[in-house]
């Protein structure tokens, strides 16, 4: 029963949607304005064969719940402070395990040079950084093959600092933003990559570690056009215990994974015109990394996507997008009986490719509703998979899998 509760509350709080007017709250401490800002939103998806996103979608699917409040305040005119408490529910994930999203403090002393440090979004592509605003997006789903949902919590946000700023340069050619950052990513045991172990018998008990990179973007003299690359460099270890391959039925052993070569090269370009929107990313994350001591694993999983979105009135905007993600992965050493080398991206094991269509409608300011349609070819499913498990399709995966996805959002 408690797994309903936040969607009834969602329900309650968009049927007052339609009779008050939602805003922003804010109150004084110490002379300083604290405004208040926060969001929920409700999904259900629907596919016509494979589970999808850990959920029993295939019946129908309404465990798709996230929420968050947050609240921030500017000091001074340079520094500023904020946090956000952020919750959720997606199928077997999040399992309403509530957490700290970002707690961030920032000074810009020039427009060039600011700092900011604690609990700091990860700036990476064009959208890492601003998973959590739905609102400003055409879309209930960002694109999986860059952006998938059920792996949120690896690039989310880091504790550490960067240093941040905007450049003009000269004869009219636009602005350079930059951000350079260091610190400690920390992924939820609740997270899409610990459920997939849990496969093999393995029970997650930590997973992170020190990641360090940065991002440059070029707004160019022509309105509305903005490119830029990003870097994440990472040094991620997993501790846990898991059943020994080699004697299942001698119960528990330690399980240590860690990184040897582990980063991420992303590049994107955006176009926003009147109300058209383009959107087009690249991005190819990298891991090698050491198993028990005993073997190494080589991971190469690739995604891009090109997007676009029309208002067509005020209130109404339609969408469209197409993703393509492909995997590898090869084992060496001890264990390499147990996981044969996947590295044939025509197979639908290993990849997933997507043709997306979506209407969003804002029924006010602050409450919209989305339907979107998925048309999937491929399942994607390891080891790092694209919202395709086998825990949740114990018969197996067909090749093609088409998607409903119903979301409404609330936000003030």
């Amino acid at each position: 029963m408690h797994e309903r509760i936040p969607g009834l509350v969602l329900l309650c709080l968009c049927i007052q949607a339609g009779q008050i007017t939602l805003q922003a709250q804010e109150f004084k401490l110490l002379d300083r304005t604290v405004q208040v800002h926060g969001f929920v939103s409700q999904g259900f998806i629907y596919t016509n064969d494979n589970n999808w996103l850990t959920m029993n979608s295939s019946q129908g699917s309404a465990a798709y719940t996230d929420f968050g409040l947050n609240m921030s305040t500017r000091v001074t005119d340079k520094f500023w402070i904020g946090a956000q408490g952020y919750d959720r529910n997606l199928g077997q994930l999040g399992q309403y395990h509530p957490s700290l999203d970002w707690a961030v403090a920032d000074y810009r002393f020039k427009s060039w040079l600011g700092v900011r440090g604690g609990k700091v979004k990860t700036t990476l592509g064009l959208y890492t950084d601003t998973q959590d605003e739905d609102f400003l997006r055409t879309f209930a789903l960002l694109p999986q093959s860059v952006y998938p949902t059920d792996l949120r919590d690896a690039t989310i946000a880091h504790a550490g600092a960067d240093i941040y700023g905007d450049i003009s340069l000269r004869h009219r050619l636009g602005v350079l933003s930059y951000t350079a950052y260091a610190g400690h990513r920390s992924d939820s045991i609740y997270s899409g990559y610990p459920y997939y172990l849990s496969s093999f018998g393995a029970q997650i008990k930590s997973f992170g570690g020190m990641q360090y990179g940065g991002d440059l973007r070029w707004k160019s003299p022509l309105k509305g056009l903005l490119m830029g690359a990003s870097r994440l460099n990472e040094h991620i270890t997993g501790r846990g215990l898991v059943i020994n391959p080699f004697a299942p039925g001698a119960g528990l052993v330690p399980y240590y994974e860690s990184s040897k070569a582990d980063w991420t090269n992303q590049f994107y370009g955006e176009y926003a015109v009147g109300r058209l929107r383009i959107d087009a990313e690249y991005r190819r994350y990298w891991r090698n990394q050491e198993l028990n001591g005993t073997s190494e694993s080589f991971a190469d999983v690739r995604g891009w996507y090109v997007s676009g979105a029309y208002r067509i009135y005020k209130r109404i905007q339609i969408g469209s997008y197409y993703s393509h993600y492909t995997i590898t992965n090869i084992v060496a050493g001890a264990l390499s009986a147990f996981y044969p080398p996947a590295t044939d991206t025509n197979l639908p094991a290993d990849h997933d490719y997507d043709k997306v269509i979506t209407g969003r409608v804002d029924l006010n300011k602050f409450w919209n509703v989305k339907v979107e349609g998925h048309f999937m070819n491929g399942y994607g499913s390891g080891p790092y998979p694209n919202g395709f498990y086998t825990q949740v399709n114990p018969s197996g995966f067909a090749p093609n899998t088409n998607a409903l996805v119903l979301k409404t959002s609330l936000n003030f």
